[in-house]
C-alpha cells in the first residue's frame, strides 16, 4: 500500500524522518532550506524519494543487530520496499564486538547479497548533511517523487520463513533459500547440529558456529534496549 506525498512545498526539498529519530535533525535539514515531515516508518529512518530509503545506525547498534540477527530482517524489509536502499554507520568504533573478519564478512554480504550501500559518518551532523544531499539529489536530479509504504509487505509463508532465516547473523537471500531447501523448515533448521549445517553448501565452520550460539543464546531484556 502506497501513500503519494503531495501536499508539500513544490519548491522544497522534504525529507521524511521516523519519529523516533533525534530532533537535532530536523534543525540541520531545516537550516538547508528543506521541508521536515515526521511520522511512523514501518521500514526504514529516512525517505528521500519513492525508491530510495536510508536506515541509521550507530557503531554499538549496526554491531550488535548483527550478533542478533536484526540487522538482515531490517535489509530484508528495506529491499522489498524500495529499489535503493542505504546504511549509515554513525560514529567511531570504540568497542570490539566483532572480529575485522567478521565485520568485513558482513559488509560484503550486505553489498553483494542485499545491493545495499553502506556508508559511515563521523557524527549526527555528517549523517544529516549526507541525508539531506540524498533528498536533494533524488528530488532534483533525478526526479523522483516521494512516497511512502504505509504498511510492511505481507509476506507468503515461504517467504516468511526465508525472511526469519535471512535474520541470522551473515546468512544472505542465497544461503537462507539453500538451509531451507535442504532442511525443509525453520524448525529443522534450528534442530539442525553445527555438523549438520556444514553439509550446506556456502555454510562454513564460522557461520554454522555463530548460528548455532545465537540459537543458544539465552535473551536478557536489559541488552534488548526496547
Amino acid at each position: 500500500m502506497q501513500q503519494f506525498l503531495d501536499s508539500f512545498p513544490p519548491d522544497k526539498i522534504t525529507v521524511v524522518i521516523d519519529h523516533r529519530e533525534d530532533t537535532f535533525f530536523d534543525e540541520i535539514f531545516q537550516n538547508h532550506g528543506a521541508h521536515v515531515d515526521r511520522r511512523v516508518l514501518h521500514v526504514g529512518d529516512f525517505l528521500c524519494s519513492a525508491r530510495l530509503a536510508i536506515e541509521r545506525k550507530s557503531r554499538a547498534d549496526f554491531e550488535q543487530s548483527v550478533i542478533d540477527g536484526r540487522l538482515f530482517s531490517q535489509l530484508s524489509n528495506l529491499i522489498s520496499n524500495y529499489e535503493r536502499t542505504v546504511i549509515i554507520v554513525e560514529g567511531i568504533r570504540d568497542e570490539e564486538r566483532l572480529s575485522r573478519s567478521s565485520l568485513l564478512g558482513t559488509y560484503a554480504t550486505v553489498i553483494a547479497d542485499y545491493g545495499c550501500s553502506i556508508i559511515f559518518t563521523r557524527d549526527k551532523q555528517a549523517t544529516a548533511e549526507l541525508v539531506f544531499h540524498f533528498a536533494k539529489h533524488e528530488q532534483t536530479a533525478k526526479k523522483q517523487p516521494l512516497r511512502i509504504y504505509a504498511k510492511k509487505k505481507t509476506f507468503t509463508p515461504s517467504q516468511t520463513s526465508k525472511a526469519v532465516i535471512e535474520s541470522l547473523p551473515m546468512i544472505g537471500p542465497k544461503l537462507a533459500k539453500s538451509l531451507l531447501n535442504h532442511f525443509g523448515s525453520i524448525e529443522a533448521v534450528v534442530k539442525a547440529s553445527e555438523h549438520d549445517l556444514l553439509e550446506v553448501e556456502g555454510m562454513g565452520k564460522k557461520r554454522a558456529k555463530i548460528i548455532k550460539s545465537v540459537f543458544a543464546y539465552s535473551y536478557k531484556e536489559e541488552e534488548d534496549g526496547n
